[in-house]
């Protein structure tokens, strides 16, 4: 078993330069403490889900951070909501020294709401996701996404940047189909990744889930996990959710917060900015990880995939996942949306942020036709962005016309 470097290592090593703390969020096992042990042997750990740790820590969270004021990592700091008024008056008596302690957590509502009420302005907060595909393959963010987060503006100069993919697309696929919880790939024994699986959708469940929200209703909790699978990529209707699982309506859109906020689920809410046309303004989503949504859609094989109904709606979010945790693994600012128009033209993903509006869409196949692309075409001329981009499975990138690429999935 070998260990996969992350590329967060040098987004936390800068912002350990910039801020007195930093925060790792993301889903449990996404592999936040591994990267903790990447910090110099001079720091001290400590775990909250230890109860040596949690009991030292809990019994005066004040007094322990006056004895320990420097190089401290705390990890799933969401277990104890005291250290964070804690940590700021650790913070506030030496507020000009920077890279003092890092936190991490799997629950973002409870640890978000503690961070922006205790320790805003002083802490650098990073997005821990699975690993990507780059990472997988040992590699860094990818020239094109760089050249995004760079804000290159020339669609040839683009096309020029990128480096040749160097996989083939029978391990695009593998990856496609496995999804990126680093414990299955180390592993790397397919028994052992459809035990593992189970286990964490009812760890989810019956610990993380049932912590966070004493109240909730389980069971249906459990239904409406089973039909995420079959609304990845879809519109959110709540009103068909919550008659499916026999909840009302305010329940299901509860529900969906829930899973957005403990890292399963990616809410993508409507691009309006500009825009001309009547559109869609519903959320569109997608399960964040296709290793998971493939588990739940039962879906067995490579084989079973590609022939599955919800084929297409795997690999959008898949595409977008890889993009989106690249983009958060070199610290860029942005927002994403989707956008369709009521006559049903629509862009898988719009990214919006300093690099200007890029639109992007995502194509399964290898031959890509004009008529195909209309509908981004048109989001370009309209939104006057500086190019568009479709991710495919072609064997290399193509300039469809002035400020349109191709680009295959591989080179990412």
């Amino acid at each position: 078993m070998h260990v996969m470097k992350r590329m967060y290592e040098s987004l936390l090593s800068e912002y350990l330069d910039m801020f007195p703390c930093v925060a790792l969020i993301g889903p449990r096992q996404s592999g936040k403490t591994t990267l903790l042990h990447t910090l110099p042997d001079d720091w001290n750990r400590f775990d909250l889900e230890s109860s040596n740790d949690y009991s030292l820590i809990a019994d005066d969270p004040d007094l322990f951070l006056r004895l320990n004021t420097d190089k401290v990592a705390i990890d799933e700091a969401q277990m104890l909501p005291a250290i964070f008024p804690a940590l700021r008056v650790a913070i506030d008596a030496d507020r000009r020294k920077k890279g003092r302690f890092v936190i991490t957590g799997s629950s973002s509502p409870s640890l978000l709401r503690s961070i922006s009420e205790s320790l805003a302005g002083r802490i650098g907060i990073i997005e821990i996701s699975p690993l990507m595909w780059a990472e997988v393959n040992g590699q860094s963010a990818s020239t094109l996404v760089t050249a995004i987060a760079n804000g290159v503006g020339n669609v040839q100069s683009v096309l020029d940047s990128m480096a040749p993919g160097q996989r083939s697309l029978e391990e695009v696929f593998d990856y496609w189909f496995r999804g990126g919880y680093p414990e299955p790939w180390l592993e790397n024994n397919r028994r052992f990744s459809e035990r593992w699986t189970d286990q964490y959708v009812a760890t989810y469940l019956q610990r993380d889930v049932a912590r966070l929200f004493p109240g909730l209703n389980r069971e249906r909790f459990r239904l409406f996990l089973q039909m995420l699978g079959g609304s990845s990529g879809q519109i959110i209707n709540y009103a068909n959710i919550a008659r499916g699982i026999g909840v009302s309506q305010p329940t299901a859109r509860d529900y969906f917060e829930i899973a957005h906020g403990t890292f399963i689920w990616r809410k993508i809410p409507a691009y309006s900015r500009n825009v001309t046309k009547r559109i869609v303004k519903h959320p569109k989503g997608y399960m964040r990880d296709s290793g998971l949504l493939h588990f739940l859609l039962r879906i067995q094989d490579i084989s079973s995939l590609r022939g599955h109904p919800q084929a297409g709606a795997s690999w959008e979010g898949m595409v977008i996942e890889e993009i989106i945790r690249q983009l958060n693994s070199l610290g860029v600012s942005f927002d994403y949306y989707y956008y369709r128009t009521s006559a049903g033209a629509e862009v898988d993903l719009v990214l919006d942020g300093t690099f200007g509006t890029i639109p992007v869409e995502m194509k399964m196949g290898q031959n890509i036709s004009l008529r195909d692309m209309r509908g981004i075409r048109n989001f370009i001329k309209e939104q006057k962005c500086p190019y568009g981009i479709v991710i495919n499975n072609d064997t290399k990138p193509r300039l469809y016309d002035e400020k349109l690429i191709g680009v295959p999935f591989a080179f990412l």
